[in-house]
């Protein structure tokens, strides 16, 4: 089976509720093509640096992909016809990346600057 990472937007007037229900919601199209989601991670709701389809920001999701061509194909396909989600893109990698994501780390390392500012904060 082959490697992707995956990441789709979704409207901005989403819930995150239903979100999390079209994210299980293609988790089972993978299983059920044969493969698995190996990693899901939700970045959260995002500003778009160009309006599509009227929309200025967007709820991001990563997954990290093990499954048959045929099983991400037919998850393409589904996401395409949802109306909820305005952009995706799927990439064949060698191999997945251990721990967080860029854009985790990165908001991981904004929250450890925050607490530093707070606690010099506290001890002036």
């Amino acid at each position: 089976m082959a490697l992707y990472e995956h990441v789709f937007m979704t409207r901005q007037d989403a819930a995150p509720a239903q979100v999390e229900a079209l994210t299980e919601q293609y988790k089972g199209l993978i299983a059920a093509g044969g493969g698995k989601v190996t990693k899901t991670e939700y970045w959260g709701l995002k500003s778009l640096t160009f309006r599509i389809r009227k929309n200025r920001k967007a709820h991001y999701t990563l997954f990290n992909i093990d499954a048959p061509s045929a099983a991400v194909q037919e998850m393409e396909r589904q996401m395409s016809i949802s109306e909820d989600v305005i952009r995706f893109m799927t990439v064949k990698v060698e191999a997945h990346e251990d721990g967080p994501s860029a854009q985790m780390r990165r908001r991981e390392d904004r929250e450890r600057r925050e607490d530093r500012v707070e606690a010099t904060e506290e001890s002036n």
